[in-house]
């Protein structure tokens, strides 16, 4: 018998937790190396498009939230709301400080790959949005050299890591890979659609029996072999996914770990908050590779699906800042 999911919050529900918290300053977690004292400034004026929502790739997807709701409900209640937002934050002056920021002395990892691969999500939503709403096209635009200065960074660096990071935290590899391929098929850019298909064969063709049984650790919001499946789902053919994940399958019992979702015990604590984030993120993995398993695993991927949203779906809207300045965009991914 299926689960019945909690009731869906409205969209207007997120556009307001989003709205919130870009424009909430602080507390503030700055990623911020300091060459002279010049550097001692405040968030605003570091970033003057990605300065609230806690941190700076927290902005940048709670950004990504309004636009992918507005691009999906262009009559939201909140819709003057996120335009006249946009129209201030994506200026090709304020873009021009976000960029001067990353050529920086040291600062070449800055958000690395994390943050790189949400500004190209972000910026492909936006192509897409423009498509069809032409009021995106100057967000687009003025947002553009940022997006290419990160797809910069992307070529430079591919070519020159050796191995896979496969932590279930912000450096973890292949949800870099996997959101910066969105951007690639979005803008047709074929370097780097190419590159990230050779990183993730490098990285991933040859892993045998995941080890599901070690996770999650203590404050993953990814599960790494969840996250390096759904990549290599869009990096394979069909016919090769089909061996690859004979290959790469967890053991009955250690799949089990990816079927059942995470109590948190601690919501107030930032890095246990993560664990809602892991049950948001499984359920979005889950979503994407279900269409591609083997047909004993329908229904308890289905039904792993359904319980992972229930477990943590009622708070990405409301409860500690900790998880309220990011969740509510990965409950837009596993939503949709």
């Amino acid at each position: 018998m299926p689960l019945t999911l909690p009731l869906i919050v409205p969209a207007s529900a997120y556009a307001r937790i989003a709205l919130d918290n870009i424009g909430q300053e602080y507390p503030n977690k700055l990623d911020h190396v300091m060459n002279t004292a010049v550097d001692v400034r405040s968030p605003r004026d570091l970033h003057p498009v990605f300065f609230g929502s806690y941190d700076w790739h927290s902005a940048v997807h709670m950004h990504w939230l309004l636009v992918r709701l507005l691009h999906r409900q262009p009559d939201l209640t909140e819709a003057g709301e996120i335009t006249g937002l946009f129209d201030r934050q994506f200026t090709s002056a304020q873009v021009a400080i976000e960029i001067a920021y990353l050529h920086q002395p040291s600062r070449t990892t800055f958000e690395r790959t994390y943050g790189w691969a949400w500004l190209l999500k972000l910026q492909a939503e936006l192509i897409e949005m423009a498509r069809t709403q032409p009021r995106a096209e100057p967000w687009r635009d003025a947002l553009q050299p940022l997006a290419d200065a990160f797809v910069e960074r992307f070529l430079h660096f591919l070519p020159l890591a050796q191995f896979p990071i496969r932590a279930g935290t912000h450096a973890n590899s292949a949800f870099g890979l996997l959101l910066a391929l969105d951007y690639a098929q979005a803008a047709g850019h074929d370097a780097l659609r190419n590159r990230i298909e050779l990183s993730g064969r490098k990285w991933y063709g040859e892993d045998r029996q995941y080890p599901a049984g070690y996770e999650p650790g203590g404050d993953d919001f990814l599960s790494g072999g969840l996250i390096e499946a759904a990549l290599m789902r869009r990096v394979l053919s069909a016919d090769e996914l089909v061996g690859w994940w004979q290959r790469f399958c967890p053991t009955h019992d250690a799949l089990q770990c990816w079927l059942k979702p995470v109590a948190v015990s601690d919501r107030s604590d930032p890095k246990m908050a993560h664990l809602d984030g892991l049950n948001l993120s499984r359920a979005w993995c889950w979503t994407m590779l279900r269409p591609d398993l083997p047909v004993s695993l329908q229904e308890p991927v289905a039904l792993a699906i359904q319980r992972h949203l229930a477990a943590s779906l009622p708070h990405a809207v409301g409860g500690d800042y900790v998880g309220t300045h990011w969740l509510a965009s990965f409950a837009a991914l596993a939503l949709t």
